[in-house]
């Protein structure tokens, strides 16, 4: 059997569909054990497997009878089960009754050692995207076939792997919910320019941007919880509904401008509990602009991506010295201060597009320099899209922008 060759472009799309399931070098997971279980007894097989293929190396998931977990990619049978998915896509599954008699194979260190592969049955699984990221697979010691009813079953385990992998109704379901947790509306801001988006690495991600009218002003936020994955999704709703809540009730007792560093110090002690089971984190930048004066007050919660590019060109950080929520209990943040003339654009994004940008080693230097480059809101976001549409994230690209018109 000829080994077919993936191509470069290929291979990076398929490396980036492996990395947005975020599986790799995960624990053992009872859902797939129970797969490779079920198919050593139905098949009769010594040994079975789901495994990913990454770059350089062949990571198993679960395994039974097989006592490894990384195998040199080279040194592996399902490679050729991968590369064929692309080029055999209606027919993708690779049967070897002997692979000692293959020529492409017989070379391999888990074949021609004594008592080594024989008989190998690979079929591939499935990442976003349609790319081909794994193996469901089986292996035997001598050499055999598979009759009709056989090979039924493999497949149908295969399907199986496939459904356990993907997680699809439950991603989209979470998926769905996020996206309409976020501001549906056109806020009505007379005088100024808002766009906002979030571009998802994953289905679902730990970034989440909010904006909402408060009396006379308006409040912007964007966080971003540390982690990815459901995990970190469920995360980014407790802290979008706590700072809500806070402002909400903030304003019910006629604070209208409510002091942002106490809110932020409230929705922290709310969520302390959450943070400290979780053991996890949440960069903040919080916000409230005055519509008419374009007076702004922040918090700063380690989050460092918020800037002002200024009507003739100049970017104003806005930086703070406050801490992520939950780092520490009991924290509290100052509010600080700047404004928003005419001419002027807010700009709040994620590190998902300092990351995106190049930058290294928390070095942001090309954020302004593209934020200034793009001085409209609209021009800014479609930028964002079009650096994303060239190259999908690795990281979430969340990027809100406030403009106040020209007088």
């Amino acid at each position: 059997m000829d080994i077919p060759i993936i191509s470069e472009d290929t291979e990076r799309a398929r490396l980036r569909s492996l990395e947005q399931l975020a599986i790799l070098d995960t624990p053992p997971e009872a859902r797939f054990d129970q797969i490779t279980r079920m198919a050593r007894r139905l098949l009769g097989v010594p040994m079975s497997a789901v495994s990913l293929l990454d770059r350089d190396r062949q990571w198993v998931k679960s395994t039974q009878g097989l006592d490894m977990q990384n195998i040199p990619r080279s040194q592996t049978v399902c490679q050729t089960t991968i590369a064929r998915a692309y080029h055999h896509p209606e027919d993708p599954m690779v049967i070897l009754e002997d692979a000692r008699r293959d020529t492409a194979f017989a070379d391999l260190p888990g074949v021609a050692a004594d008592g080594g592969v024989r008989f190998y049955a690979g079929y591939p699984l499935y990442g976003p995207g349609g790319h081909p990221v794994g193996t469901f697979c089986i292996y035997d010691t001598e050499p055999r076939t598979l009759d009709s009813t056989q090979l039924a079953s493999f497949v149908e385990l295969a399907e199986w792997a496939q459904r356990e992998l993907e997680h699809s109704d439950e991603l989209e379901r979470a998926a769905r919910i996020q996206r309409e947790l976020l501001p549906r509306h056109e806020i009505d801001l007379p005088g100024y320019e808002v766009e906002s988006s979030c571009v998802q690495a994953f289905a679902v991600g730990g970034d989440f941007y909010d904006y909402y009218r408060v009396g006379p002003g308006a409040m912007f936020s964007l966080a971003d919880v540390m982690g990815k994955g459901l995990g970190a999704a469920i995360l980014t709703a407790s802290v979008r509904s706590a700072l809500r809540g806070v402002t909400h009730a903030l304003s019910a007792y006629g604070e209208d401008r409510p002091e942002l560093g106490r809110a932020v110090a409230a929705v922290a002690a709310q969520l302390a509990e959450d943070f400290d089971r979780t053991g996890t984190f949440v960069t903040l930048f919080h916000a409230r602009i005055d519509v008419d004066s374009g007076a702004l007050d922040y918090v700063d919660g380690g989050h460092g991506l918020a800037m002002i590019v200024r009507r003739d060109g100049t970017v104003e950080q806005l930086r703070s010295s406050g801490l992520p929520l939950g780092v520490i209990d009991n924290d509290s943040w100052e509010a600080q201060h700047s404004t928003l003339h005419p001419g002027d654009m807010l700009m709040i994004c994620s590190d998902g597009l300092l990351d995106h940008l190049g930058d290294i080693d928390g070095e942001w230097e090309s954020v302004p320099a593209f934020a200034a480059a793009h001085p409209s809101p609209t021009r800014l976001l479609a930028a964002v899209h079009d650096l994303a549409a060239v190259t999908p994230p690795l990281d979430d690209i969340t990027v809100v922008a406030l403009r106040r018109h020209d007088c």
